[in-house]
């Protein structure tokens, strides 16, 4: 086994294989955005309460209900951390992929912060999803109501995966 020269952590990729992980990169982010759309709109879980009560709340309907009721702190935590970050990690990423093409030397000053913002996204990301499933096991544990999941927090759930993929191709492929 041959030893690496200091200073090199690890192999560069070939020529290909890094076209083949921006491609892979750029149908992961617009599957993603597709995702994430989906996941905002659609509903994210059915509750069912004293057996005649149903809501099935979107999350924009979330966050318009926290807004309306009289909790805009809450709303705007929400609204920032499940809509504006994902939007805003997908976006980052979709101008980093477009730098990964060239040069880092002909890369705008401002291009050189994206990969921390990325990072700072990504921490955000799954967030929103383990917070509906504890919802909806608490809403099953207590006996007072019932949840069953939606297709929103599947897709929202879909966006955040394939966002994190594309988010490790892209700063790979970017390195390389």
């Amino acid at each position: 086994m041959a030893t690496m020269p200091p200073g090199h952590l690890r192999k560069p990729l070939a020529a290909g294989r890094i076209m083949t992980m921006r491609a892979a990169a750029g149908l992961l982010l617009a599957l993603s955005a597709f995702c994430l759309a989906l996941g905002i709109t659609l509903p994210l879980l059915e509750m069912e309460r004293l057996f005649v009560l149903t809501d099935r709340p979107s999350l924009i309907d979330v966050v318009g209900g926290l807004w309306t009721s009289g909790d805009p702190l809450l709303a705007l935590i929400v609204g920032l951390a499940s809509i504006v970050f994902p939007v805003a990690k997908i976006l980052a990423l979709q101008i980093m992929l477009a730098l990964s093409a060239t040069p880092p030397e002909g890369h705008p000053a401002w291009a050189r912060p994206l990969d921390r913002a990325v990072g700072f996204f990504s921490k955000w990301s799954m967030l929103d999803v383990m917070l509906v499933a504890l919802a909806i096991f608490a809403a099953r544990t207590s006996g007072l109501a019932t949840a069953i999941s939606q297709p929103g927090l599947w897709f929202f759930a879909g966006s955040a995966l394939a966002s994190a993929i594309a988010a490790y191709l892209v700063t790979r492929a970017a390195r390389s």
